[in-house]
């Protein structure tokens, strides 16, 4: 089984999300092409195993059982970036921080916002990713990928349905394999200078020296999660090797090996938030795996 493909067994989660959390998954894939993903797609329903298709793990938290079937890790082997005139054409494995240096190289603008943010490309459209008011929605032109049926489409921003946190991606079952973002010409040195000073303002502000999932719940209407986390006198509230950080109420940190703390700490801060403010939170993280 899966011979073609490069691929391990029993996989420790927990080198591939940057909570450092999670069991052990049956399979894991590495494609190089949208070709290896459909045929991934082709083996794993053969063989009746489900599947899951993750990126760098920045968004993630692993439960401790593990994850059952096959997971596909879109990464390095699917991360060139070309730039074409003003459009740059990324594969999906590639880091939004690498994007974003390509496009300041080229004298480009428009992804500034997203030099700092530490997921890849796939994952950034998927959940059309944002900081310091950009999202990925203001820049993809087109999105390609492999549909659960293996074939290969592509899409336009406008049936992408861009919203906050939020794309089509899941509901049409596309494993996103590449994006087209055009962009803005621009002074190259006045672009890495706005990176620069977007970069200093995350790393003042954010516990980017912990391991986390960076913001763990997304904004609720009319507030911020954080405000209202901290709010509740919730800044290092800690469950187990869990804890909110001290530094940024919106980031929750690991700090021991178990993702059942983490999760207790998402459903302690959700519902004390609740009781003392009448806001739900909704995590922005993707929970997957067993218990």
């Amino acid at each position: 089984m899966f011979e073609a493909y490069t691929v391990l067994r029993d996989v420790k989660m927990s080198r591939y999300t940057t909570l450092r959390l999670g069991g052990s998954a049956d399979w894991m894939a590495f494609p190089g092409s949208a070709e290896d993903i459909a045929g991934l797609f082709r083996e794993a329903r053969d063989n009746r195993m489900p599947v899951t298709v993750i990126g760098h793990g920045s968004n993630l938290l692993v439960l401790d059982g593990g994850i059952r079937g096959l997971v596909i890790r879109i990464g390095k082997e699917l991360s060139r970036i070309q730039v074409e005139g003003r459009r740059i054409r990324a594969q999906a494995g590639a880091m939004l921080g690498a994007v974003a240096a390509a496009a300041a190289d080229a004298g480009l603008s428009g992804l500034e916002f997203a030099s700092g943010i530490p997921g890849t490309v796939g994952g950034g459209v998927v959940m059309n990713a944002g900081a310091y008011g950009g999202e990925m929605s203001g820049v993809v032109r087109e999105v390609s990928g492999v549909m659960p049926d293996g074939q290969i489409r592509t899409f336009s921003a406008e049936e992408m349905d861009f919203g906050y946190r939020h794309s089509a991606v899941p509901e049409l079952g596309l494993t996103v394999t590449e994006a087209v973002f055009e962009l803005q010409e621009g002074a190259p040195e006045a672009i890495r200078a706005a990176m620069a000073e977007l970069n200093a303002r995350r790393a003042e502000k954010q516990p980017l020296d912990q391991p986390s999932a960076g913001s763990t719940f997304k904004r609720p209407e009319g507030f911020f999660a954080a405000a209202l986390i901290d709010q509740c006198g919730l800044k290092g509230y800690t469950v187990g090797g869990a804890r909110v950080s001290a530094k940024h109420a919106g980031f929750l940190i690991n700090t021991g090996d178990s993702a059942g703390d983490y999760l207790e700490l998402v459903r302690s801060v959700q519902r004390i938030v609740e009781e003392r403010t009448g806001v739900h939170l909704e995590p922005e993280i993707r929970i997957l795996g067993e218990a």
